[in-house]
């Protein structure tokens, strides 16, 4: 249907007296036709609107607005639907997906807006010449690109797709237009390392600053890859060869473009078991959101932490992370055991989900969990990493809850924000409860 589905009024705002209501559309501002919220946004900057609204019942109201630019006017829109990706990218984790997860991990999207305004990567693939023209002029920047190789034959095989518009051009009428770009390459060994990598960093960094960082993560493999690809997964001599080639390469991209721009994932590090660079060398963070720079943050953060921690009441915490992450949990814990008084206890989740390759904390499942601990002595209060869960929901990817866990368990269970700062006011906010 047409326009915006309104889902909530915020109470005493303007909307709120001109009595649109949850079920109405927002079809218009100042005679544009309204697409999606990045329409909203864009129409309704001005401090004089004229509204088009549909009422639920069918009637059309046109309404005049004036307000300071800075007050909003109090509309909760529908979250847009995103457009599916046609991809078949060989790398791609929603195809090794299990049965019985969430269904909305098995939708894979592919859309500059979700780009725009949440951050999500896009290939860009299915991009068209309407779509480079809106993205110039509302100046939908920055957009997150993933780029995987310049070389547009490599490119094609990644991607499994034919014909896909050279992404190099794409992103340099994007820049030339002022939209700032951060990407990233999937890393797969034999396809898209040694030459290509260094032809695609050498392509990207020469559109900086418009191209603003390249972050390179490694592929993720399951267990699940049954009529895929066969691709090889980063080993540790893999990953610490590539960050003893690498390391020079990103200091002398940072010395001549002024600023840190090439980016390896925290997972390289830590499965190479190569010391991380210094926190002043990932720049402002451009890609923490995809696993860079994750691991130094929260080794300066558990220093602040433990400096200042107070004696606690005494207990027995059981803290779960997944198996990457765990050394540095311990270390911080172990020493957060000292100034607070609290016994901790670090158990690391071996994925049976998805298999052995995959270590990180996000991707535990509520029943690894479950059969983690049931073989094991918990302590008074078991506390989950935020990062585990559906944002707000306490659900696991295999729709287990935070509520199931308790239940089987018997044990309280708390939810922490996965940092230090994060699992120290867990605690705290648990024995004041």
């Amino acid at each position: 249907m047409e326009g915006l589905l309104i889902e909530s009024v915020i109470p005493e705002s303007i909307a709120d007296e001109l009595e649109i209501e949850a079920g109405d559309r927002l079809v218009a501002i100042n005679g544009h036709r309204l697409r999606d919220i990045i329409d909203f946004n864009f129409f309704s900057a001005d401090e004089e609107l004229t509204l088009e609204v549909v009422k639920g019942d069918g009637e059309v109201w046109e309404m005049e607005v004036e307000r300071d630019e800075s007050e909003p006017l109090g509309l909760i829109f529908q979250a847009p639907v995103p457009a599916e990706c046609g991809n078949k990218c060989i790398f791609c984790f929603v195809h090794q997906l299990p049965k019985g997860l969430r269904r909305p991990l098995y939708v894979k999207d592919e859309d500059y807006r979700l780009s725009f305004l949440y951050g999500n990567y896009v290939t860009l693939a299915n991009i068209d010449a309407s779509d480079l023209k809106r993205i110039k002029s509302q100046r939908l920047s920055p957009l997150y690109i993933s780029v995987h190789a310049t070389d547009p034959l490599v490119r094609e095989e990644m991607l499994g797709k034919p014909g896909i518009p050279p992404i190099l051009e794409i992103m340099k009428e994007l820049a030339g237009a002022g939209i700032t770009m951060h990407t990233q390459v999937v890393l797969c060994p034999g396809v898209n390392d040694g030459k290509v990598l260094a032809r695609t960093v050498a392509d990207l960094s020469s559109l900086f600053p418009a191209v603003a960082s390249l972050a390179v993560v490694p592929v993720g493999l399951t267990m699940h890859r049954k009529g895929l690809p066969a691709l090889q997964s980063v080993t540790k001599e893999y990953a610490a060869e590539l960050l003893s080639q690498w390391q020079p390469e990103m200091a002398g991209l940072a010395r001549r473009l002024g600023e840190p721009f090439l980016f390896f994932a925290d997972e390289f590090y830590i499965k190479g078991e190569v010391a991380f660079p210094p926190l002043e060398l990932y720049g402002d963070l451009p890609q923490i959101e995809n696993g860079v720079g994750m691991v130094p943050v929260f080794l300066e953060e558990a220093d602040e932490v433990v400096h200042g921690a107070k004696r606690l009441k005494q207990a027995s915490v059981t803290v779960v992370t997944g198996e990457s992450p765990y050394p540095y949990l311990e270390g911080f814990l172990h020493r957060l055991a000292d100034k607070t008084g609290i016994k901790f206890t670090t158990v690391p989740i071996k994925n049976r989900l998805f298999g052995d390759t995959v270590t990180v904390t996000g991707l535990v499942s509520g029943g690894d969990i479950l059969d983690c601990l049931k073989k094991v002595e918990s302590g008074d209060v078991i506390l989950i990493p935020d990062v585990m869960l559906k944002e707000g929901e306490g659900i696991f990817l295999d729709d287990l809850s935070t509520d199931d866990l308790q239940n089987a368990l018997g044990k309280d269970i708390v939810v922490a924000e996965s940092t230090p700062r994060g699992i120290y006011e867990a605690i705290i906010r648990f024995q004041s409860a």
